[in-house]
């Protein structure tokens, strides 16, 4: 029970690796609150939390809209009385190159990404700044860290992602605030189906494609998730500003 007592708000936590993520750390003994547009996929993990005895709230919301995302923190302090976790986890992805993509694409993912991160981080902060003690990760890719073909917009949002890290890592380490990042590869969710289907690929051939990587395989949404868990927990009490790349090794080469 790693998180034994502790609150944790996950965005984007109605499938993939937030989905999964709720569901660890509500099974490590914390209280967990989601967020995100889907209201039944919310619900129905809230009650495979409850279910299992832990205790969950969804709220709907977009995070790229500030008047959402106070609603969501509200929310979660009014239920919990604190938060001890931010996992700034929601992100979009649209295949293109800069000649490519549109300008809705390119703001919608610079918004829903990194300014989404921002906005969640601005409104947890000041309550993490009073308890005196927090953890914030945020979910950048592996393309944060090295570029990738047709993935501007997302390569550029999720760089922020890394940098906004470390920047918000120095800011806030002196007043007991730990702020990291991980950087999965591709991960078996509804985005790499959805990508796929951009693509005019099929799942089957799409992983085939990705499973190029020394570990020969695509990653699952747990593997991310246990990763967050190890940046959550006191595992990793003196670990700040770091980039934990989880992607088979597929920037090793």
């Amino acid at each position: 029970m790693r998180l034994a007592n502790q609150v944790a708000l996950i965005t984007g936590g109605t499938s993939g690796i937030g989905r999964a993520t709720a569901l660890l750390f509500a099974g490590e003994g914390a209280r967990v609150s989601i967020t995100g547009r889907d209201e039944s996929r919310g619900r129905e993990v809230v009650q495979g939390i409850e279910q299992a005895g832990g205790e969950a709230l969804f709220t709907a919301g977009d995070v790229r809209v500030t008047a959402d995302c106070e609603r969501v923190v509200h929310s979660t302090l009014e239920a919990f009385g604190r938060i001890d976790i931010l996992f700034n986890n929601a992100g979009v992805y649209f295949p293109s190159t800069v000649l490519q993509c549109s300008e809705e694409e390119w703001d919608t993912t610079i918004d829903v990404n990194l300014k989404g991160t921002f906005l969640m981080s601005r409104l947890v902060l000041p309550s993490m700044i009073e308890q005196g003690r927090g953890v914030i990760i945020n979910n950048s890719s592996g393309w944060g860290v090295a570029g990738g073909a047709k993935a501007v917009s997302y390569c550029a949002a999720k760089g922020g992602v890394v940098l906004m890290t470390k920047a918000m890592a120095i800011d806030h380490g002196s007043q007991g605030i730990r702020v990291n990042c991980i950087c999965p590869g591709d991960v078996d969710t509804p985005m790499l189906v959805e990508d796929a289907r951009q693509q005019g690929l099929t799942r089957e051939d799409y992983v085939e494609q990705a499973s190029d990587r020394p570990l020969g395989r695509i990653g699952k949404p747990e593997g991310s998730a246990s990763a967050a868990l190890f940046l959550a927990s006191d595992d990793s009490s003196f670990m700040t500003g770091a980039t934990l790349v989880v992607d088979g090794g597929g920037t090793a080469g």
